[in-house]
């Protein structure tokens, strides 16, 4: 048996917000790591590049400001692991570049896996636990406010890397993620006034869309959701240096956000 990948940390009772960050570890389990061709100076390069250096460090920061405690879904494991935001089939449009649930290529796109590696393992023993228990998390915000407001907490580098679908697009200070079914117009306008203070602001560039488990995409409107994407250089020494003061700044930021959610669905 595998220990559970994630951590769900606690907010208030009546919170109905849920910090999902995926993609913030670098850690490998021994056994995944054996089936990485990289040697580990390549490896620790690539964790630099792939890692969403600190993200969950400005969750806890805002968790920790926010009038009401939004509760924290943290990834444990490197998304090297496996990345539970992809979709874990043909939907998946980073296939292309061998990036789909379970990687096989490289931020440079150089191989990461074997030839023919099976990924249904690692679906199995990492990817359908998470997704399970981030839907019993959404299920839990829904059982006690009658909603749930997923914000994915993400950051990206300042320059594209080649394994970038859309690496052409503008590169703001921060990007809002959106998803025409699950981001309300009300809660992409609190993201725009809680991050608009950053020098820059867009939505859907460099990165579009929002994470909603499957039980729930395109199908309950209770769950919104929205993506905040924060471009390195704005908090943090590329590539996977320390952070510095933008780290509290924008923990504030999103804690503003936080506060601007109401605890329950509007009469």
């Amino acid at each position: 048996m595998t220990s559970r990948s994630y951590d769900v940390l606690a907010g208030a009772p009546d919170s109905p917000v849920l910090l999902h960050v995926p993609h913030s570890s670098r850690v490998i389990p021994p056994d995944v790591r054996d089936g990485i061709l990289l040697d580990d100076g390549e490896l620790d390069r690539e964790l630099d590049h792939i890692t969403d250096a600190h993200t969950a460090e400005i969750a806890a920061v805002a968790a920790g400001a926010a009038g009401a405690r939004p509760w924290q879904f943290v990834n444990r494991l490197s998304r090297l692991v496996v990345d539970p935001e992809r979709f874990p089939d043909e939907r998946e449009e980073m296939l292309a570049v061998g990036m789909g649930a379970v990687y096989t290529r490289t931020t440079h796109r150089a191989p990461l896996r074997p030839a023919g590696f099976d990924p249904a393992p690692l679906i199995d023993r990492y990817f359908a636990p998470y997704a399970a228990g981030m839907a019993d998390a959404v299920a839990a915000r829904l059982e006690a406010t009658g909603r749930a407001v997923i914000v994915d907490v993400h950051s990206y580098p300042t320059g594209p890397l080649p394994y970038e679908l859309h690496g052409e697009g503008p590169r703001p200070p921060v990007c809002l993620g959106t998803d025409a079914f699950h981001t309300p117009p009300a809660l992409l306008a609190a993201g725009r006034e809680a991050f608009g203070g950053f020098g820059g602001l867009a939505t859907d560039t460099p990165f579009a869309g929002t994470y909603v488990p499957l039980a729930y995409y395109g199908k309950d409107p209770r769950v919104s959701a929205l993506m905040i994407e924060i471009r390195r250089d704005v908090y943090m020494s590329e590539p996977g240096g320390a952070a510095g003061p933008g780290l509290q700044v924008l923990g504030a930021a999103l804690a503003a956000l936080v506060d601007a959610v109401p605890p329950h669905p509007a009469s």
